[in-house]
């Protein structure tokens, strides 16, 4: 069940925020549940833990590329 949280934070810093988010493709809402997630659980997320899923593919039209695309991606 979710429930609404009303929050304080410096002015400056909520355009930042959103377009921290929207550049990463998420709602500043997730970000914040993230962030009191990882808070409360007490346990720091492993490096792949925090970047798993972060990382996108780059267009590219070099064979070489293509290659190392299909072995590793």
């Amino acid at each position: 069940m979710r429930k609404k949280l009303t929050l304080t934070v410096d002015e400056a810093l909520i355009p930042k925020a959103k377009s921290y988010a929207y550049a990463n493709g998420r709602s500043l809402s997730s970000l914040v549940e993230e962030f009191l997630r990882e808070t409360v659980a007490g346990e720091t997320p492993t490096f792949a833990e925090r970047w798993r899923g972060k990382f996108r593919p780059a267009e590219r039209d070099d064979p070489r590329y293509e290659a190392l695309a299909r072995k590793y991606l």
